[in-house]
């Protein structure tokens, strides 16, 4: 039994044009290692966000409703926000 499919694909012209220029590169051998490369970047970018909406927000919403005083207003929000932003704004 094989262990791969192959699918028609249809990209626009400038994602096509990049397909061919990662294999003209030498980067990779085919167009289809840079689409799988692609799909294996989609899906680790969507192993972390959901990472972090198990290991970060949920127990964040979850401490809120637990104790509603923890949040802060909107004005603290933007007042935190503009203070790093200042801060970043320095650095530079």
């Amino acid at each position: 039994m094989r262990s791969t499919q192959q699918f028609s694909v249809t990209l626009p012209n400038e994602m096509a044009a990049q397909v061919r220029a990662k294999v003209a590169s030498g980067e990779y051998a085919s167009e289809s290692e840079v689409i799988r490369d692609g799909l294996r970047a989609l899906q680790a970018r969507d192993r972390a966000v959901e990472s972090w909406l198990r290991n970060e927000a949920l127990p964040a919403y979850d401490a809120y409703k637990a104790d509603p005083q923890r949040g802060l207003s909107l004005d603290e929000v933007k007042a935190g926000l503009a203070k790093r932003h200042e801060r970043a704004a320095r650095r530079d």
